[in-house]
């Protein structure tokens, strides 16, 4: 999954995604009330650093999953320090994870999928020791597990099929 780094789509990519990714983050809490939805049960920080591993390149990934809880702590104060903190350790893990395993597996699908869920182990392991220390309150779920399943196929499916297109373009 090479991208020519030097070329002006790629460049267009990169901030067309930043962008939308600081303005989906700013916007997400006052969006959650127009429409009356939690939208943080969707995971937005982590669909735009999936758009990111997905559509530009590593070096972004990991850039936004170090920034987007940082921005978002910036602007609204939310999540809490510590949170920030285990969920930019997260997303990074979460990138890592992703480019590491899709070399070795060849699956997409499976290499997406393993990268989220084992991500997301580590966040609870961490986070549970964070509020054993009582960095942070209780309550080691506040999404449903069912909700984080259904994303995490979803983010998954759609890693399989756009690099699936990808490498039949490229064919």
């Amino acid at each position: 999954m090479k991208i020519a780094v030097n070329s002006r789509p790629f460049a267009i990519n990169n901030l067309v995604i930043n962008s939308a990714a600081l303005l989906l983050i700013y916007f997400t809490p006052a969006l959650s009330h127009l429409l009356n939805f939690p939208l943080y049960l969707i995971e937005p920080m982590r669909l735009v650093l999936i758009l990111a591993m997905l559509h530009s390149d590593r070096r972004n990934a990991y850039m936004l999953s170090l920034t987007l809880p940082v921005f978002s702590y910036a602007v609204s104060a939310h999540p809490v320090f510590y949170k920030m903190l285990l969920i930019s350790a997260e997303l990074t893990l979460n990138v890592w994870l992703f480019f590491m395993l899709s070399s070795k597996l060849k699956n997409n699908f499976a290499a997406m999928l393993s990268a989220i869920v084992l991500s997301k182990v580590a966040y609870y392991l961490l986070k549970f020791g964070f509020i054993s220390f009582a960095l942070i309150g209780t309550g080691l779920f506040s999404t449903p597990i069912w909700i984080q399943a259904i994303t995490t196929v979803i983010f998954s499916a759609y890693a399989f099929l756009i690099l699936k297109n990808s490498k039949e373009t490229k064919s």
